[in-house]
């Protein structure tokens, strides 16, 4: 947190940002700001968080921005297996734990933020934690079915495209760890995730890209018929 606000001194953030926060899999997403050009991106996220990391900083992390939207992506490393070193008799985060932390997030956000749209992103399967995808498809069900009843909260499902309809996502949209996105992954979330925050871009923006750079969105099937 130290190292943002250093930045922020430096560089202050543009008012009205769409902020970006969670784990290591935003961390990561170095053409983030490009890819969703021209919407005012302001990436927050740092690596190894779960859910009670992000509650615990909300307020220097999210709060004191005052952003117009907030996106978070966490879970993943919440429901991650116990590694080699932990105790036997370690507790491990469960599903309904996580759902727990997210709506912990809202209620945070929203008690300073009452309009700010939050925007939740689904626990992304992996070839590394492939064992725990059940558990992390359960924590998204139960985070889905808590944000329907909520004002202000959408979830934004990068899961289920993952799959193509096949029984696991194609190895191609993992680096060689199994566990973070490739660049062709990160072309999928901007396919999914643009559309939806375009609504926070300055007016007048569209979604069309330069001659050199085609639209996401054909590769993965989120073409409008009108675009």
């Amino acid at each position: 947190m130290d190292d943002f606000e250093a930045k922020d001194k430096v560089n202050p953030p543009k008012p009205n940002s769409v902020l970006f926060t969670g784990s290591s899999s935003f961390v990561k997403w170095t053409t983030m700001e490009s890819d969703l050009a021209p919407i005012p991106v302001l990436n927050r996220s740092f690596g190894g968080s779960v859910y009670a990391d992000v509650d615990y900083w909300v307020q220097r992390n999210v709060i004191n921005y005052k952003p117009a939207a907030v996106v978070v992506y966490a879970g993943d490393n919440d429901l991650a297996a116990p590694g080699k070193n932990t105790p036997p008799d370690a507790h491990r985060t469960t599903p309904e734990e996580v759902a727990q932390e997210v709506r912990q997030f809202v209620t945070s956000v929203h008690a300073k933020l009452p309009a700010t749209t939050i925007y939740v992103v689904s626990i992304k399967p992996s070839y590394l934690r492939w064992d725990v995808w059940p558990d992390m498809k359960h924590a998204n069900d139960l985070i889905q079915a808590d944000i329907k009843k909520e004002k202000n909260v959408q979830y934004i499902d990068v899961a289920t495209p993952m799959f193509g309809g096949a029984d696991k996502p194609p190895r191609d949209l993992f680096v060689e760890d199994g566990l973070h996105p490739t660049a062709k992954l990160y072309a999928m979330w901007t396919s999914i995730m643009k559309p939806i925050l375009m609504k926070y871009a300055p007016k007048g923006s569209s979604m069309s890209q330069r001659p050199d750079r085609p639209d996401p969105r054909a590769a993965f099937g989120f073409m409008p018929a009108h675009s």
